[in-house]
């Protein structure tokens, strides 16, 4: 099968070993022409330190590529989906399998990514959200993972299970696009927000608090816009909640530390030196949770910290005195 992954960063790199590693003829784009030719020589990716990228994938940062392909995975940052989606355009057909890997909702549409790629390709082809816990920096040197493929369409969800699934990557499918995918987005503020925690001092007991808490609100928020209850307990949403908020390897996570250690977002975002997509997330999730009418504390407070300049010391202080719950009643992913 031939495919296409769109976007040459950690997890686009490592989404194409993947393919590789079935046996696909497998092509990774660039939207730098530069980084694709200084790939092309190095067979690294400097996200991926030691890890080597055979010479059996294509590397290039030519568009045309896309033709005849069977299979795309867009792996751009959240911002930059609309205009690959918009470029990848013309190459697609009712053949094609489109992949969304881009975890994260577009500021002011609040659209998801398979929407607004569905919107950019003009529904000409099918879109599966692959989306869970797994860490670029692990696939690439094919730690054991576990994902899910999320499309209402049941064929189109097997047919990438099917081609992404091997010994070290296991893939379960779903119908639930909208819990799958708002699972991602949410996973990135509240990683960015242990962080917070972690540079403030705090330890596993607040930790605890903040990610059991907080998929109390994205249950909230993703059954309101149609998801399922389970979703957010499974892959997509807590295993990915787990990973992100506990590991360095998050981006979110480590620029949270450098917030709670009193930088300003700027700096800490400009300190880890790539995109952060749960400062973007933030913004997207509180526009959502306003209007949808849908409570959510914990993520109106990350927004305040990264947006309005709010005090992470003050914030603590409003969350922990919040008016007395009762969990059963509170706790709606169960």
């Amino acid at each position: 099968m031939k495919a296409v992954v769109l976007g040459s960063g950690g997890w686009g790199t490592a989404l194409s070993l993947v393919l590789r590693d079935n046996g696909h003829d497998v092509t990774l784009w660039s939207h730098n022409p530069a980084k694709a030719v200084v790939m092309q020589q190095s067979r690294e990716n400097p996200l991926l330190p030691g890890v080597t990228v055979p010479e059996e994938i294509t590397i290039t940062s030519d568009l045309a590529c896309l033709a005849g392909v069977d299979l795309v995975v867009c792996a751009a940052p959240s911002f930059a989906v609309r205009q690959t989606g918009r470029k990848a355009a013309p190459y697609l057909g009712p053949q094609t399998i489109l992949v969304s890997v881009s975890k994260g909702i577009e500021r002011d549409t609040n659209l998801r990514m398979s929407e607004i790629l569905l919107a950019e390709v003009g529904n000409v082809c099918k879109v599966v959200a692959l989306s869970g816990p797994s860490h670029a920096e692990e696939v690439a040197i094919r730690q054991p993972t576990g994902c899910v493929a999320a499309c209402q369409d049941r064929d189109a969800a097997r047919f990438v299970q099917d081609a992404f699934m091997n010994r070290y990557f296991r893939i379960y499918t779903s119908y639930d696009v909208v819990g799958v995918e708002l699972s991602g987005a949410m996973k990135n503020v509240v990683a960015l927000s242990c962080g917070v925690c972690d540079g403030m001092g705090f330890q596993d007991n607040t930790k605890a608090l903040l990610m059991t808490r907080a998929m109390a609100e994205l249950t909230r928020l993703g059954e309101q816009l149609g998801g399922t209850r389970r979703t957010f307990g499974g892959l997509a949403g807590m295993g990915d909640l787990i990973v992100t908020c506990t590991s360095m390897h998050s981006r979110n996570r480590r620029a949270g530390i450098l917030i709670g250690q009193g930088k300003t977002p700027q700096q800490a975002m400009e300190e880890v030196g790539a995109v952060v997509e749960g400062y973007y997330a933030a913004e997207s999730l509180h526009q959502l949770s306003q209007r949808e009418g849908v409570e959510m504390p914990i993520c109106r407070c990350a927004y305040e910290v990264l947006y309005c300049g709010r005090d992470v010391h003050e914030v603590v202080e409003e969350l922990m005195g919040r008016a007395k719950k009762d969990e059963l009643t509170e706790m709606t992913w169960l």
